[in-house]
């Protein structure tokens, strides 16, 4: 598994690899790998020849500075666990090097960024659009694979990549949860043990919201508010309910694809989680 830190050098190995007639998948990672990161590297490989992954903590999409302080990191265990896998290589730049001049050039999906999670934390996603640029352009992947936990992230990049007509094919990939439901996460080490209990609340809750005969949106949303907030150390950010594919908001009775968001804070560290129902 070869290891590169210099942009130019990453992008010479992509496009060698394509010469060779070989089909290049992505993974971008933030560290802190858990099965849900290696998940997204099993499907990128059934899908392409070789899988290059990415490891940056990405300064830009981080409202508060203690937040991207507090970031988990562990870059000598991800590199093993990539290596395990047959992970072809591995661009762990620093944000100088993303970042020569600044974040001064910037990437905007307008129509997503500031609704639901983005209102949520303003900046967020004008951040993740834009590094996802970049490391297509140095990547050159042909096809990449995300996870489908940050449901909106996922329907930007889709969004993203189809309006400025990039040639990758995005892939998502189910939530991958912990044994007891919750949602797997980087930020999960950084709950005490009673918050993490507490968290198990979003899981359950959906699963309620699921189970239920009622596909009407006011209620699905009273149901989970009233679930949640049986759980005093949950701090909820908020619940959305929305069509599945716009993310518009929906009410009334559910007739197609509908996606349940939660943004939930236990402590100091912010969860999300989802669920899409049918009709």
């Amino acid at each position: 598994m070869e290891i590169f830190t210099d942009k130019a050098a990453t992008r010479t190995h992509a496009l060698s690899l394509k010469a060779q007639g070989k089909r290049v998948a992505c993974v971008l990672t933030m560290g802190a790998l858990h099965d849900g990161h290696l998940g997204l590297v099993r499907k990128a490989q059934t899908l392409a020849d070789a899988v290059l992954v990415s490891i940056f903590v990405n300064p830009t999409q981080f409202g508060e500075q203690a937040d991207l302080d507090a970031y988990p990191s562990d870059t000598d265990r991800d590199l093993s666990m990539l290596r395990a896998e047959g992970v072809d290589a591995v661009f762990l730049p620093t944000p100088d090097i993303m970042y020569p001049d600044g974040p001064d050039t910037i990437v905007n999906v307008a129509s997503l960024s500031t609704i639901l999670q983005g209102a949520v934390r303003p900046g967020h996603f004008q951040g993740v659009s834009t590094v996802v640029t970049k490391l297509f352009n140095i990547l050159q992947p042909d096809v990449t694979v995300f996870g489908e936990k940050d449901f909106q992230q996922l329907a930007m990049i889709r969004k993203m990549v189809r309006d400025l007509d990039m040639p990758v094919d995005v892939q998502g990939l189910p939530i991958v949860r912990e044994p007891d439901g919750l949602a797997m996460s980087s930020r999960n080490v950084r709950l005490t043990p009673k918050d993490r209990d507490a968290a198990r609340v979003l899981s359950r809750s959906l699963d309620q919201a699921e189970a239920s005969t009622v596909r009407d949106a006011e209620t699905l949303q009273n149901l989970i508010t009233e679930t949640i907030a049986a759980e005093p150390r949950a701090d909820v950010k908020s619940i959305d309910i929305c069509d599945a594919t716009t993310l518009a908001p929906l009410t009334g009775a559910i007739t197609h694809p509908a996606v349940i968001l939660l943004s939930v804070a236990f402590g100091d560290v912010l969860l999300i989680d989802n669920r899409v129902i049918t009709p």
